[in-house]
């Protein structure tokens, strides 16, 4: 393997999506070879100071083969597969990575847990603490009480969830690793012809034409829902890979710039897409007032925002809320997602951070808007 630097990665904070097809190498069950490698190279990323989310398919193929009886496309026998499986396949994640001391987290989302403002803002401030711990997350669709994923309705073999998941952490590449070396002209199973496309500036019509979805008896998703995954991505400021997992090293590779399959360049900078996405919910929520030592902070030290420098309260929110942050001069400095609502910040405004506990029902912690999820005008 490489002796990458890490001035050498392009990519720092990466989420890597692999699906069925990779992981189960074409069989019904798990190919732990596979999985070993792509666990060493997670590995390499780590001890380099980059950070890695995983996006796991393999739960409900895992689980068919403890329970072959079921039938593969009755619902309920589906869901049943899906809870057996994501026990096995978690147990094969943290045997691989507690080889190399890694801990491994769980983490099973659902649509309508980031569809919610506090749920969206439990699942980032989740995810972010857990990679700044050096821990990896392995997230996976929740098949047990969400059919939307197993019917192929919503996130699509979990290629848009982990889109959604790349957009929540800020992520610099999303890397979709299948079975297949990206997106072809044709076919490449029925077209000789076909050409590898290696890089697409933008998805318009003719890239979704030829990204038309095939059919798997192993996987939900396809080429489409691939496409569909890196147009919200690279809108969101994410760079996409689409490519063959089981290349040697791959996720080295990609992680330092260099494409094997089919690249996507973000469309914009992740802070244009975080300010638009913020701003775009500012308003009548309201805001909070700062005094001259907060404005420093946030300007010129990229801090969060704490009880301490907080003046006065204006407007009602709640936790999840994105409000604006205004100098006590009048001048807007900022926005972000709250960790508390109007209420609570209205008991411990111009306090330090260890009163907050003492005079608030439930505490999120120290800071009312962390760093990650403010933006600065």
């Amino acid at each position: 393997m490489s002796s990458n630097k890490p001035s050498d990665f392009k990519y720092r904070q990466i989420v890597a999506k692999f699906g069925t097809n990779l992981l189960t190498a074409g069989t019904d069950q798990l190919n732990v070879d596979v999985m070993k490698a792509l666990v060493s190279q997670i590995a390499h990323l780590l001890s380099q100071g980059s950070k890695v989310i995983i996006v796991s398919s393999g739960a409900i193929a895992a689980g068919r083969s403890k329970l072959v009886s079921l039938h593969p496309r009755d619902l309920p026998s589906t869901q049943a597969q899906a809870a057996l499986g994501q026990s096995e396949l978690m147990h094969v994640y943290g045997e691989l990575f507690s080889a190399h001391n890694i801990p491994v987290a769980q983490a099973l989302i659902s649509r309508r847990d980031v569809d919610d403002r506090a749920g969206y803002l439990n699942v980032r401030n989740t995810l972010l603490e857990l990679i700044e711990l050096g821990a990896v997350p392995i997230i996976n669709e929740n098949d047990v009480v969400s059919t939307d994923e197993i019917e192929a309705k919503t996130f699509g073999d979990n290629d848009n969830l982990s889109a959604m998941v790349a957009n929540l952490v800020d992520a610099d590449l999303l890397a979709l690793l299948t079975d297949t070396n990206g997106l072809y002209t044709a076919d490449p199973t029925l077209n000789p012809d076909a050409q590898l496309i290696r890089e697409v500036p933008e998805i318009d019509s003719r890239i979704e034409k030829v990204a038309q979805d095939t059919f798997s008896s192993r996987s939900k998703g396809g080429m489409t829902t691939k496409i569909e995954a890196a147009r919200l991505a690279t809108s969101s400021g994410t760079a996409v890979f689409i490519g063959k997992g089981t290349e040697p090293n791959i996720l080295i590779s990609i992680a330092s710039g260099i494409s094997t399959g089919t690249f996507f360049p973000a469309t914009s900078t992740r802070l244009e897409s975080r300010k638009r996405w913020m701003l775009s919910h500012t308003g009548p929520q309201g805001a909070v007032i700062v005094d001259n030592g907060a404005a420093k902070a946030l300007r010129e030290e990229q801090s969060s925002l704490l009880p301490i420098g907080i003046s006065n309260v204006t407007g009602e929110f709640n936790r999840g809320d994105v409000i604006d942050i205004v100098h006590e001069n009048g001048e807007r400095l900022a926005c972000g997602i709250t960790n508390y609502g109007s209420d609570d910040i209205k008991r411990f405004m111009g306090h330090h951070s260890s009163s907050v506990s003492s005079v608030v029902e439930n505490d999120f912690g120290s800071e009312v808007i962390h760093r990650n999820n403010l933006v600065v005008m």
